[in-house]
């Protein structure tokens, strides 16, 4: 079954946003695309004042009216559009389970909007099964030309960022662009080292030269799977969240594996993709562990 690009909208500039990047990405990968808008009946909210059939045809002309957007620039892309009544997490986790990517709105610096308001958007980013990307309002195609790499960071042992780093390699082969995978490594306390990673520092010729070589290591078989794909390998000293956005100022998206836990009271996501959701400057994809 082929899944498509899923793009949730509310009407705000953010959403509109999301939907444009969403359309392109599903003509790269030659995939449908389907816009759905999640909305809750609410008969004591006073500003809304209609009944619930008013407000369910309220949700169906706002999807489409982004349909009716995006035909106009890709007459040949297959468009499907769903109203979802209930929760916005529960209707948007739902959804990304069919989707191959789930594509929404984000205000970023700040709090998010629309869908993400709040822990909301922590929610869903959290419980996703599949990639999520976060689009700002003022995206633009043009910034997924001209050499823009795509960003990705790579942590720990190959198999903990295997998800993103696959990702990151279909998207830039899908777009023609190069991928900077990116480990950013800091001196561990004394405490820390053991016998046996003393042992493989040595063998490696000191710290940086051991992450260079764990960083090579975990590209290997994407660079395999996907020869024609650039890949440029930095390796530097700092935070994880610091380094990446460092370089996301030069990047059409950048993508960071998940990590996520639940709590009594919602979900919270890992402050490196916190990080970059709400301050790196292009599209952020946030992608599940395998």
């Amino acid at each position: 079954m082929t899944r498509p690009v899923t793009v949730g909208v509310d009407g705000s500039p953010e959403s509109t946003a999301a939907a444009a990047w969403a359309g392109r990405e599903a003509v790269r990968r030659d995939l449908p695309l389907r816009i759905v808008h999640a909305w809750q009946w609410q008969p004591y909210d006073i500003a809304l004042a209609a009944d619930r059939d008013t407000q369910a045809e309220w949700a169906q002309e706002a999807v489409r009216a982004v349909e009716r957007t995006v035909a106009e620039r890709h007459p040949g892309l297959t468009v499907s559009t769903q109203a979802l009544e209930g929760s916005p997490v529960d209707s948007l986790v739902a959804a990304a389970e069919e989707a191959e990517l789930l594509v929404l709105g984000s205000r970023g610096h700040g709090a998010f909007v629309g869908f993400l308001v709040g822990s909301v958007g922590q929610q869903v980013i959290a419980e996703s099964v599949r990639p999520l990307v976060l689009v700002r309002s003022d995206d633009r195609a043009e910034s997924e030309a001209g050499g823009r790499e795509i960003v990705v960071g790579q942590h720990g042992e190959p198999e903990d960022s295997a998800a993103a780093l696959r990702f990151a390699f279909e998207t830039a082969a899908a777009r023609g662009a190069t991928v900077r995978a990116v480990r950013a490594w800091s001196l561990p306390p004394v405490f820390a080292y053991s016998p046996g990673s003393m042992r493989l520092l040595d063998e490696a010729g000191g710290l940086e030269p051991y992450e260079k070589k764990a960083l090579a290591e975990a590209l290997r078989p994407w660079e395999e799977r996907f020869p024609d794909v650039p890949v440029t390998q930095h390796v530097e000293m700092g935070s994880a969240a610091q380094v990446l956005l460092s370089v996301a100022g030069r990047a059409q998206l950048a993508v960071v594996g998940r990590r996520a836990s639940r709590l009594a009271v919602g979900s919270r996501v890992g402050s490196v993709a916190h990080a970059l959701v709400h301050h790196a400057p292009c599209p952020v994809a946030v992608v599940p562990p395998a």
